[in-house]
């Protein structure tokens, strides 16, 4: 995780974060992408078509290793979206402890990717132990 002086982020004085949750599947990240898209083009403070088009990146690759790494058939996964003027977070939840890591980079490799990208985006990004799982977040400035 690339350290930060942004403080913690925190829900918007206007309420708690919109959530949804996906059933886990093949298609969850590209429903994650949409929940998402959605979510910030009717927030109060605009975000640029590159913002948007990092954050929605930064979704799909969580929302794929949650799919991938943290749950089993039947299993769904949370999105969460926490808007600031200065930052986005998400955070994305799945019912697995397994912690992910960055792998080497590799040119062998079809996989293994996607931390690096998220690394390369964010602000910063990490993982935090929830009671039934774990919530790995990532948060994007404006």
């Amino acid at each position: 995780m690339r350290p930060s002086a942004l403080p913690n982020c925190c829900a918007p004085p206007n309420g708690p974060p919109a959530q949804s949750v996906i059933p886990s599947s093949p298609e969850a990240p590209a429903q994650a992408r949409r929940y998402v898209r959605d979510v910030l083009r009717a927030d109060d403070t605009p975000v640029s078509d590159d913002q948007l088009a990092d954050v929605l990146l930064v979704v799909s690759e969580l929302v794929t290793n949650a799919y991938r790494y943290g749950t089993e058939p039947g299993d769904s996964v949370l999105v969460k979206v926490l808007s600031t003027d200065d930052r986005i977070r998400v955070e994305v939840h799945d019912p697995r402890r397994k912690r992910p890591y960055m792998r080497n980079e590799s040119g062998e490799r079809a996989r293994g990717r996607g931390l690096h990208i998220v690394d390369e985006l964010a602000a910063r990004w990490g993982t935090d132990d929830r009671e039934f799982g774990k919530a790995v977040w990532v948060e994007v400035t404006r």
